[in-house]
């Protein structure tokens, strides 16, 4: 199969990166690191086992864009426009709902603080602010 930059990613493609990326230890993997190659690479060696050939460049360009839009669309709905969506919405958040998310939470004093929630996880440090 050719791969290229330009390349547009099949839908068979996309649910076998979304199936790969919803295993729990790579995304924990993906969470909160920068540097992040050698987990891409790791991916797709994993998805060439599925028949997707593309190289680690190429996944971590489709996991961004992904990550981006589902953001993009989960944002207009916590908006109210519920017009705006994606095809893999459901999957994305199946597996981007369990990230920390950073939220603004309203002090007493009228004043906003960035606070960090995180379902269904458990702190493993303690940081001081």
């Amino acid at each position: 199969m050719e791969s290229g930059a330009g390349k547009h990613w099949t839908e068979e493609e996309v649910k076998a990166l979304l199936s790969v990326w919803s295993e729990k230890n790579i995304r924990k993997q993906l969470h909160g690191t920068l540097r992040n190659k050698g987990i891409f690479i790791y991916i797709a060696k994993r998805l060439q086992k599925l028949g997707v050939c593309r190289d680690w460049k190429q996944c971590r360009a489709k996991y961004k864009n992904l990550k981006y839009e589902y953001r993009t669309v989960k944002y207009a709905h916590n908006s109210g426009d519920v017009t705006k969506t994606m095809k893999f919405f459901h999957d994305l958040d199946a597996i981007l709902r369990y990230e920390p998310v950073t939220q603004l939470a309203a002090e007493e004093n009228g004043r906003c603080s960035a606070t960090e929630t995180q379902l269904n996880t458990s702190p493993t440090t303690d940081s001081t602010q």
